[in-house]
């Protein structure tokens, strides 16, 4: 199969030909229709995850149709349009036994653990637990889309964040999970400030309903917040993953708001310092979320079968598989607005 493949950190990888993957006992192998390019792949590409080893193909977000399966799967056969969550559990930890699949002990990530799905084939583990149906009328860049960016968004936005009709949600970087968490919380009947320097991600977020848009090169994002608030944000996000950001989310909140950190915060750029005497003063909550387990996923697909939420929206470009490693590579200083779909087919199927 042809794969993007990089052997050195932070140099520009290329499309080649690598052996094809096959299943193992409990998994399947899928043809990749459509994968996406998230900044998480270019923290991998520079070198920020200790999972990786060179050489590498990335990739977590994807969707397409099961090539084979292992001897083990019961529920998934050939020709099923699928996608996944970015985390893979292996559904028989505590974790699992618990129904938490996204903080699974054991889990794998395709990417990340291994091999992903900038190529024409992935192989993927645990098929029963981990694989999502998806329906014929949600095309293949849509749902590439669900397994990281828009699930993690939902989940932080709703489980973790607690979002009710009225609060105030500031959204804190405005790429694919903030723009998909700015839509996730007008959905659910909140105000939303989108925070971002970048004049196309303001513009995106203003038309997926945000009520207020601000540039924190031009103003004070925390100030900013609060003024616009009336007193500061409910629930507040950073979407972006910068010791700037996690701490103007929550300088941005209100007493007794609530904070969920989404973006990674990389320990080679230093630790966030975060106004602890005010989390504690205010009686802040500060929040993780990573991702969302495969079993959670009806309500959310149901909200975009509905057309409630519009994640083919986000969406902004495609590119060939020849293009990524050029796209990758202009992540660290260009990401662009929207989320860009790499589809592996050599015909361009979608």
């Amino acid at each position: 199969m042809r794969a993007m493949v990089f052997e050195r950190y932070g140099e520009p990888g290329e499309v080649r030909d690598v052996p094809d993957p096959v299943p193992s006992g409990g998994g399947v192998v899928v043809r990749v229709e459509a994968t996406g390019l998230c900044r998480s792949d270019w923290h991998g590409w520079m070198g920020h995850d200790p999972d990786i080893r060179l050489p590498h193909v990335p990739g977590h977000e994807l969707a397409g149709v099961v090539e084979a399966v292992g001897s083990g799967v019961a529920n998934w056969r050939t020709g099923d349009r699928v996608t996944v969550p970015f985390v893979c559990a292996c559904g028989s930890c505590a974790e699992c036994a618990a129904g938490q699949h996204q903080v699974c002990s054991r889990q794998t990530q395709p990417g990340f653990t291994h091999w992903g799905s900038f190529a024409e084939y992935v192989a993927l583990e645990h098929a029963d637990v981990n694989l999502v149906a998806v329906p014929e009328e949600l095309s293949y860049d849509t749902a590439a889309g669900l397994g990281c960016r828009f699930a993690t968004a939902f989940r932080a936005v709703v489980a973790q964040g607690r979002v009710a009709p009225g609060e105030w949600v500031a959204v804190h970087g405005c790429g694919g999970v903030g723009l998909s968490a700015v839509m996730i919380a007008v959905a659910a009947g909140a105000r939303v400030v989108a925070v971002d320097t970048a004049p196309a991600a303001l513009e995106l977020a203003r038309a997926f309903g945000a009520a207020h848009c601000v540039d924190p090169g031009r103003a004070d994002a925390a100030e900013a917040v609060r003024e616009l608030t009336r007193g500061g944000a409910h629930l507040s996000l950073d979407a972006l993953g910068s010791p700037i950001t996690a701490a103007a989310s929550v300088g941005g909140l209100r007493r007794r708001g609530r904070h969920v950190q989404v973006g990674l915060l990389p320990a080679a750029r230093g630790a966030a310092a975060l106004p602890m005497e005010r989390v504690i003063g205010w009686e802040l909550e500060i929040l993780g979320s990573h991702g969302m387990a495969a079993h959670a996923y009806p309500p959310m697909m149901e909200l975009v079968r509905s057309g409630a939420l519009r994640p083919d929206l986000l969406v902004s470009s495609t590119i060939p598989l020849d293009g990524a490693p050029a796209a990758l590579a202009a992540m660290g200083t260009a990401p662009g607005p929207g989320i860009t779909i790499i589809r592996p087919g050599a015909d361009g199927r979608n």
